[in-house]
């Protein structure tokens, strides 16, 4: 009973409203697939849907990379290297409203607030501020560097998991062969973190593609909608328009848009078995 509660019957509400024209204090309507022909017809949405795959896919992309960093530097054996450890998993325990608060301030162009500017400005390398988040591309730019940040320490702690479980001997054979560190990386560490990479990448999709606190702190989808994605469009018309029928239709293609991609994804990584 608790997972009917709790699941099902959420669910089957929602698909249900995505069937109607309901509206806060009126009595729902069934309306067929009016909501999603509307979205399918609406250049808006289009628009939404690209930013949300422009915004998920560039900071699944900077996680990898980063991530995959962080974990070579901190398996390395030097000192103080479990202090660093925690002071990397910083950006990871933050609150989400707080580096987006901070990310803000960082990309403010007010020359007295803003610490890109602040910094630029007194180093001579500008003669007035930049507007950073002025502009389509600046203010999309900042938002992926934002959830960037706040997500690469979890890529950064798989990888470094995944390498510790990494045989030695594997490494102090190619060693004897002599195989060099870009080797070793290539042929031993990347096949030996194949299943951590799949399953981070996986998960941090579905996490940012329904990112919402990023946006709605730093841009509120602007400037015009050039940083709306699709969890952003979804509150506003849930809650601020209390359309429940075109947000449960919204919902649902997320939903689906979501599933839709971990399947490929999984089958395009899945062991090719003989």
């Amino acid at each position: 009973m608790l997972v009917v509660g709790l699941i099902v019957y959420p669910i089957y509400r929602a698909v249900w409203l995505s069937f109607t024209d309901k509206l806060v204090g009126y009595p729902e309507r069934f309306v067929g697939l009016r909501n999603y022909i509307y979205l399918a017809n609406d250049d808006a949405f289009h628009a939404v849907v690209r930013n949300s795959f422009v915004f998920t896919v560039s900071s699944v992309a900077l996680k990898i990379l980063t991530g995959l960093g962080m974990a070579l530097v901190l398996h390395a054996t030097w000192r103080w290297r479990n202090f660093f450890r925690g002071l990397m998993l910083l950006p990871w325990i933050t609150s989400t409203v707080i580096v987006a608060l901070t990310w803000r301030w960082m990309f403010d162009s007010f020359p007295g607030r803003g610490f890109f500017n602040s910094v630029l400005l007194d180093a001579g390398l500008l003669s007035r501020p930049l507007a950073f988040m002025a502009t389509p591309e600046g203010a999309m730019l900042a938002v992926v560097i934002a959830n960037w940040w706040r997500g690469f320490p979890f890529f950064g702690v798989s990888y470094l998991a995944g390498m510790q479980s990494i045989p030695g001997e594997l490494y102090e054979a190619a060693s004897v062969d002599g195989a060099g560190s870009w080797r070793r990386f290539w042929h031993i560490t990347l096949p030996g973190l194949k299943h951590v990479i799949i399953v981070t990448t996986l998960l941090t999709f579905i996490f940012t593609i329904n990112d919402f606190n990023i946006i709605y702190v730093m841009t509120r989808g602007g400037p015009g909608n050039s940083t709306e994605t699709l969890s952003f469009v979804n509150y506003n018309t849930f809650i601020l328009n209390t359309d429940f029928g075109v947000g449960g239709a919204m919902s649902l293609l997320l939903v689906v848009l979501a599933l839709v991609v971990s399947a490929i994804y999984v089958r395009a990584f899945r062991p090719v078995t003989t």
